[in-house]
């Protein structure tokens, strides 16, 4: 009975061992014909390596298609550790081809990591350095390919563009700001070891990496370099501690030209302080606008009827008195009867808190929002600032006669401009922007086309071409005329604005600027200039920043190649100008029909007979005093 009993155990014992086993070879018939796929995905995981292969990131472009952002191809040196046989011998020849210290190398290739990035020393390395590492031949050394960023036109653009780090990550300016879309994919060189690192004996697959998108700026490189000529003619005869030039299309809000002095060079940008290269002055820096902002008070007077341009009087005795405050005019003395006309172009203080009064506190803090001061103006570029403005129940009769004519708040440059361009442009505030398009860099395909954006309507366009007409002859008559320029048409303000430093004016210390636009008539482009205290000089916006910005627009106006036109307001010249005289056109005239015709020009004649057939400069502009005229007769 008891052998049975044991027999029975031992039975049921081995069929409990074949269940076992039957299912253990169902399950690796299960594993070895359905799961082969995914196991041998999990094993290539396992055994795979990435040697990276950084992607170029898209071209930035002006808005012409001129390369400001490209790319340069560059090597940098990669290590597997556990590939490396003899680890101090490898350190020391790294160490003296690359000119670093050993020890430091040796940490890199002893670490127990799959790959190491030798960095900073092995990357972007010159022909010459990669070839000497190349040519060691070590096993776990490796050389890869790069991408860098390269700004060929160094400086230009600098704040606007921004830079990019090692790592090729835009970290400012446009390179940030649209760093998804430049940035690209990356790919890599896949190899196959074992768990200690060993090579094994399977093909690589190389991934390529994938190019990024291309952007381009409403940005025109001619222009661009216009404006980066006179900022650097202001550094060098001015010596001053900042400046900026701005330059805008005002009927779509398109940047066409931003620049800032002090400036960097994106390519070695580690050469800079923070301030230096994270300050895009234009839309970053804060300061009292002085006299320019003196047309939004101005625009906003006449579009609430507030104001009769061409009959209202005022008498200015050189100072108005406010609650107790006596706030004078630029002018001692004053400018004693004056037209509103005349208030615009002597840009009189006291005049310009009247209509301040006139508005009230209420409807002229209205209209400061309307034109988008005290918020950011939405333009698609980082570090933009806010502006500061009093609060409504913070404005008194004082606040209320300063924030007239420009002191006691705060705006940036491309509040200012911005707010300008509504007022010429027929009343429309636009959203600054300087990107114009993004496209995919193989077919060219649009991915991103920005237009103009209108925020709302400010003014009319009645009231934008009485503003117009009175900032026209500002540059005729008034302080502006330093911008005058003959055979076009411009129009503007001047503005000196008292810095302030703990609460306190400065003595003698101004932010110097000018705002033109041209042609007058019908602007095509609006130009900021500001000058942070300027040395050796008097320091006023019609002296200083006003010459700038006529040199930048008779560039514009031989670049973009405008025929002269008839000045609609001649200017009233002082013994310290350049005087210009009429051109008569003599064509077809006889030569003793012209006598005292062309006084004020010297004149060469050239040919026989009395007939004049041509001459040159043609007639009909005006000329310098003094120029050469030549006469060809038949």
């Amino acid at each position: 009975m008891f052998h049975y009993r044991i027999q029975k155990r031992l039975y049921y014992t081995y069929l409990i061992i074949l269940i076992i086993f039957f299912f253990i070879i169902i399950r690796l018939f299960y594993v070895q014909v359905f799961k082969t796929k995914e196991l041998r995905k999990l094993a290539h995981n396992l055994w795979s390596r990435n040697l990276p292969i950084l992607a170029e990131r898209g071209l930035i472009t002006d808005r012409n298609g001129i390369i400001l952002a490209d790319n340069k191809t560059t090597t940098s040196l990669v290590v597997i550790p556990n590939q490396i046989k003899n680890k101090e011998q490898v350190a020391e020849d790294l160490a003296k081809i690359l000119n670093t210290d050993y020890l430091n190398m040796f940490k890199h290739i002893s670490k127990k990591t799959a790959i190491e990035r030798i960095h900073p020393e092995g990357r972007g390395l010159s022909y010459e350095i990669a070839e000497q590492i190349n040519n060691l031949n070590y096993d776990g050394v490796y050389l890869v390919k790069e991408s860098k960023r390269y700004y060929p036109y160094d400086t230009l653009l600098s704040h606007v563009l921004g830079y990019v780090g090692i790592d090729n990550q835009g970290l400012s300016g446009i390179e940030l700001e649209y760093d998804k879309y430049l940035k690209g994919t990356d790919g890599a060189i896949k190899y196959y070891s074992d768990g200690k690192g060993s090579r094994l004996n399977l093909s690589e697959v190389y991934e390529e990496p994938v190019k990024g998108n291309n952007i381009a700026l409403t940005i025109d490189i001619k222009i661009q370099e216009a404006a980066e000529r006179e900022l650097d003619n202001v550094m060098t005869t001015y010596n001053p501690e900042q400046a900026l030039i701005l330059v805008m299309d005002p009927n779509t809000g398109e940047i066409i030209a931003m620049s800032s002095r002090p400036n960097f060079n994106g390519n070695y940008y580690q050469n800079y302080s923070v301030e230096t290269i994270n300050r895009n002055l234009p839309i970053w820096a804060t300061y009292e606008p002085g006299s320019t902002f003196k047309i939004i008070t101005l625009a906003s007077a006449i579009e609430e009827k507030k104001l009769n341009l061409f009959e209202d009087q005022f008498y200015d005795p050189g100072y108005i008195m406010v609650e107790g405050a006596r706030i004078k005019c630029w002018k001692a003395g004053g400018h004693g009867g004056e037209s509103f006309l005349e208030v615009v172009q002597n840009s009189c203080n006291p005049g310009f808190v009247v209509l301040g009064q006139r508005l009230g506190t209420k409807t002229l803090h209205d209209y400061l929002l309307n034109f988008g001061f005290g918020s950011k103006t939405g333009i698609d570029l980082n570090g933009e600032s806010s502006g500061i403005l009093f609060k409504l129940e913070q404005m008194g009769p004082v606040e209320t006669a300063t924030t007239a004519f420009g002191q006691g708040i705060s705006v940036t440059p491309l509040q200012q401009i911005r707010g300008v361009s509504a007022v010429i442009n027929g009343g429309n505030l636009n959203i600054p922007y300087i990107v114009r398009s993004i496209s995919e860099p193989e077919t060219n395909e649009m991915i991103v086309l920005n237009k103009p954006q209108i925020v709302r309507e400010v003014i009319s366009s009645e009231t934008s071409e009485l503003t117009k007409y009175a900032l026209e002859r500002v540059v005729a008559y008034g302080t502006g005329r330093n911008a005058y320029i003959e055979n076009y048409r411009v129009g503007g303000k001047t503005g000196t604005a008292q810095k302030v430093k703990n609460g306190v004016y400065m003595v003698g210390n101004y932010i110097v600027s000018f705002i033109g636009f041209f042609p007058a008539d019908k602007p095509d482009y609006i130009v900021y200039v500001a000058i942070d205290n300027p040395k050796g000089v008097t320091q006023y916006g019609g002296t200083v920043a006003a010459p700038i910005a006529k040199n930048l627009l008779l560039s514009i106006i031989d670049y973009k190649e405008y025929k002269p036109v008839k000045n609609e307001f001649l200017k009233s010249y002082t013994w310290l100008d350049t005087k210009y005289y009429y051109l008569e056109d003599v064509t077809g005239k006889d030569v003793s029909d012209i006598k005292g015709v062309l006084k004020n020009f010297k004149v060469e004649y050239s040919g026989t007979g009395t007939k004049i057939i041509s001459q040159s400069p043609k007639g009909n502009i005006f000329v310098k005093e003094g120029s050469t005229v030549k006469i060809m007769l038949n």
